[in-house]
């Protein structure tokens, strides 16, 4: 048997099983706003990230990074709702039996996905149910505590694999055009209203003080403009408390610029990173140097999941090994390769 031809040709089945619920998403768009808190249009917004293709080089590394099994079990959380479409890809690469348990939070996406693949070889069940627990292999999307929770009660000899907290960055270089890139960054930001670990929430910006200011002040514009096509959902009140304590903070020091819908901080020179929770919130910190900048997020480096510029050859060498480099503007959409998380591929 040619599991590899078998394998992809199930990935093939899925992301067509995707088209299909990407064309019928006025159905799921209502109930998706409702647990996630997106607005309807954040959702819409949502859908155009779902992966409906792939090409044969990108599902060659994927099935090439997967780590083989007979039997693995998805769990979900609920950041990104079209997150489970690469959690079930990267199990079909893997094994040739697959269980999944939906967020309890957000289940649309995997309920439509799983009913469209009418695949056997991929079930939702409950987590706790004998099939989930005969799985020889656990894929754990979510909190860092839940991921420790299933090393905890799971069975000797069970492989782990956990895609915990992440954030993503962007680095600009001198030379980048401020309004351009801007326009850009604010696209990322708005995405699922920054709740993913794609999602940047620091910007660093090489130059001076003078440089960050007019990027903030960009950013500001853009934010607000997209507020108007895409309202931000709503914020529950630890977020809200999350983002008042850094929005002051940061302005104790700096500058904010406050929006409908987000605030943009600017950091004083030099001082560290105080990176902002989700909901459309983002610090701006003008560094000296490409040197400077891999200084100033090495306390966050190990979360480091994305980092998004102008210039990926510029800027390789001051983030994480393991982070994506992506364009700017294209940080919610990496190729269908393996995990959008590489700190564990």
């Amino acid at each position: 048997m040619n599991f590899t031809g078998d394998r992809v040709s199930s990935i093939r089945h899925l992301l067509a099983a995707a088209a299909r619920v990407y064309e019928g998403r006025h159905r799921l768009i209502g109930p998706i706003a409702e647990t996630t808190g997106l607005s309807p249009e954040g959702v819409e917004l949502g859908f155009g990230y779902l992966e409906r293709r792939a090409s044969d080089a990108d599902l060659g590394a994927l099935l090439a990074g997967a780590s083989e099994a007979a039997h693995v079990h998805v769990i979900l959380s609920a950041n990104v709702f079209v997150a489970p479409l690469r959690a079930l890809a990267l199990a079909i690469a893997a094994a040739p039996k697959v269980t999944v348990r939906p967020s309890p939070r957000d289940p649309w996406l995997t309920r439509a996905l799983v009913g469209e693949l009418e695949n056997r070889c991929v079930e939702i069940v409950d987590e706790r149910s004998a099939a989930a627990l005969d799985a020889d292999s656990f894929h754990v999307y979510g909190r860092d505590e839940t991921i420790a929770l299933v090393k905890a009660e799971a069975h000797r000899g069970t492989a782990i694999w956990g895609h915990g907290a992440g954030l993503g960055v962007v680095i600009l270089t001198q030379a980048a055009e401020v309004d351009a890139a801007a326009m850009r960054i604010a696209l990322d930001v708005v995405a699922f209203d920054q709740r993913g670990c794609l999602s940047p929430r620091l910007v660093l910006v090489e130059g001076n003080l003078a440089q960050g200011t007019r990027v903030a002040e960009a950013l500001h514009r853009e934010l607000a403009a997209l507020a108007d096509l895409v309202p931000r959902g709503r914020l529950d009140p630890d977020e809200r408390e999350q983002a008042r304590r850094w929005t002051d903070t940061v302005a104790f020091a700096g500058r904010t610029w406050q929006g409908r819908d987000h605030v943009v901080g600017l950091g004083p020179d030099g001082e560290p990173l105080t990176v902002p929770p989700a909901g459309r919130h983002v610090h701006v910190a003008n560094v000296r140097s490409l040197e400077d900048a891999r200084a100033l997020l090495h306390p966050t480096a190990r979360f480091i999941v994305s980092v998004g510029t102008d210039d990926p050859e510029r800027v390789r060498d001051s983030v994480p090994d393991h982070a994506r480099l992506s364009p700017l503007g294209a940080m919610q959409s990496p190729p269908l390769d393996g995990p959008v998380d590489r700190r564990r591929a």
